[in-house]
């Protein structure tokens, strides 16, 4: 029986193991998205990587997949799980609120960036027909890969989901329509089409019907075996047959997906379901990332680089200026539509598809398609790249639209409280400060953290307060006080100790990490130091003991005793002439 082993799909296998092994902890410990690690993988170990030199070198066969198609089908049910995934998370009633950008901006944002690529097309000497064909091809945005990037619930979520949206019920149409144009279609196309439409309308139909009924009983008995093999078998099956229904009448899989994460996200199992199927979806949309990355043939690229460069940029430039402009018009902030327009510049892995039937249909030779494929699949390996480049300039934005320099020279000479550091502990502060009605500025390094403080009503500005010139434009002559709240020890003793040479009379105040940094605080010339895990322990510790029915007298004077005991050990670590104070900050 060992003789009859399937070594081939074994060792697919083992490749696919072994990546998701190495590339998902080695990518998140340096921060950086999974995606691109498995799209490089793809290149590494694909037919036009190492597999390349498996006839010279036969033992490569155990670390590469020279069959793209043999883990094809494995990476389609990961974006069939992804799209499942994403219905999970939504409801009929979000979808019905949803109608005007699904409907609205999502169909004008395909049609309109498909229109002015297949314009563009046109200018280098492209068809008609064809420059249409891989302009609405290339109009597509990658739902496997924007969706995990940008969730479904922030601003640019949101609308990258409506937008996505559309594009998945668009691909139907898009290629029969292709099928029509071809150069010997005659009405047959288009009477398909219309078969499809009205076979595709009753199977959802049916579905919806089914679904509102079935489901509840279905997972309900699953449930009641309280048996996690057979409810992951249960939501594999509902997502597999939804997908296989809508397949049958010509609509493209992800629509059943959709509907059957719609249809249990009414019921109660929606978030163990969610829960269930992650680790599927995952792995199998690693799989699809490594095939996108075998199509990579990086010999073709070295050739055409400057061709495919140029030809990539202009996708992406064409289509994040549609996007964002879109949003604009429809009422989005500037930071959201940019982030969005950026984020979704990139082709998607269903431009593949599109390009195949045209192809099929004799619309594109094949020269074209391979190249358009390989400025796809780059495409798809810059999408994280993109993301952060949107983010970026989003982030910018809105810096600029919050006015950055009314709320830095805002009453510069009044006397206010200046907060360094915005974090958790900083927001707290300025809370406080706000109740008590005293004025503060606060300064943070983080721009996401000073952009989202900002459009919450805060007054922060962004600086890097490791750089004197910092410090020196928030006035703290006419402070009254500084408040350090920054996670950075060393830079904490080194401000305190400047400033306090600077100004002898000020009060500052700064956050420590245990009493040896108090200790070292004190000495550099802080009015008072807090060590956050001493003052957080005896605060847990009084309320585990009241809770326990101690009494709040007896309570109190163990919690003092304690903090005398504190200032002892700071006192001797940082040999200072008298115990500093350590106040409770409740």
């Amino acid at each position: 029986m060992a003789a009859e082993l399937n070594t081939d799909g074994l060792r697919d296998v083992i490749v696919i193991l072994a990546a998701a092994g190495v590339v998902i902890p080695a990518f998140a410990r340096f921060r950086i998205t999974p995606i691109i690690g498995f799209i490089l993988v793809g290149i590494l170990v694909g037919p036009m990587g190492l597999g390349s030199l498996v006839s010279k070198y036969p033992a490569l066969e155990w670390v590469t997949i020279s069959d793209t198609e043999s883990i094809s089908p494995i990476g389609e049910y990961g974006i069939i799980l992804l799209l499942f995934s994403i219905g999970l998370e939504l409801s009929f009633r979000r979808l019905w609120k949803m109608r005007r950008l699904v409907f609205g901006v999502g169909a004008a944002q395909l049609f309109g960036a498909g229109l002015i690529i297949a314009a563009g097309l046109l200018l280098f000497g492209y068809g008609p027909t064809a420059a249409m064909g891989i302009g609405i091809a290339l109009a597509l945005s990658s739902t496997a890969l924007v969706l995990p990037i940008a969730g479904t619930h922030s601003a640019v979520g949101k609308s990258a989901l409506a937008m996505l949206l559309f594009e998945d019920l668009a691909i139907v149409p898009i290629i029969f329509v292709l099928g029509a144009l071809a150069p010997k279609a005659g009405d047959s196309s288009w009477e398909g089409l219309f078969t499809v439409l009205w076979q595709g309308g009753l199977v959802i139909a049916a579905m919806l019907v089914l679904g509102r009924f079935l489901l509840p009983r279905l997972f309900g008995q699953a449930a009641r075996t309280k048996s996690p093999e057979l409810f992951v078998s249960v939501s594999l099956l509902v997502v597999i047959v939804a997908s296989l229904a809508t397949g049958a009448v010509g609509l493209s899989p992800i629509v059943g997906a959709i509907i059957a994460g719609l249809l249990i996200a009414e019921t109660d199992y929606q978030s163990e379901v969610e829960v269930m199927t992650a680790p599927f979806k995952g792995l199998a949309l690693g799989v699809f990332l490594i095939s996108v990355g075998m199509q990579i043939d990086l010999s073709y690229v070295a050739d055409n680089w400057p061709t495919l460069l140029g030809a990539v940029a202009a996708v992406v430039i064409i289509k994040a200026i549609v996007t964002a402009s879109l949003l604009k018009l429809n009422g989005a902030r500037t930071g959201t539509a940019t982030e969005t327009g950026v984020l979704m510049g990139s082709p998607s892995e269903t431009t593949l598809i599109v390009l195949g039937a045209a192809g099929a249909a004799q619309i594109i030779d094949g020269a074209t398609i391979n190249f358009w494929q390989v400025a796809t699949a780059i495409g798809l390996t810059i999408t994280p790249i993109l993301a952060r480049i949107g983010h970026d300039m989003a982030t910018r934005l809105e810096m600029r639209e919050s006015d950055d320099a009314a709320v830095e020279n805002d009453a510069t000479t009044d006397p206010r409280t200046v907060v360094i550091g915005f974090g958790r502990v900083g927001k707290l502060v300025a809370d406080m400060l706000v109740t008590h009605g005293q004025p503060y500025v606060a300064v943070e390094s983080n721009i996401d953290t000073v952009a989202v403080a900002r459009r919450q009503g805060y007054k922060v500005i962004y600086g890097d307060i490791s750089r004197p010139e910092t410090l020196d434009k928030l006035h703290l002559g006419y402070a009254r006080a500084l408040i350090l709240t920054m996670d950075q020890p060393v830079l904490a003793e080194h401000i305190v100790k400047r400033v306090r040479a600077w100004l002898p009379d000020i009060t500052i105040v700064a956050r420590a990490r245990d009493p040896d940094h108090a200790a070292r605080l004190y000495q550099a010339g802080a009015s008072d130091a807090v060590p956050e895990t001493l003052e957080s322990s005896l605060q847990l510790s009084e309320a585990v003991l009241v809770d326990l029915g101690v009494a709040m007298g007896p309570v109190i004077a163990s919690i003092h005793e304690k903090r005398d005991e504190f200032r002892r050990q700071i006192k001797e670590a940082g040999g200072l002439d008298e115990a500093p104070k350590l106040k409770l900050t409740s």
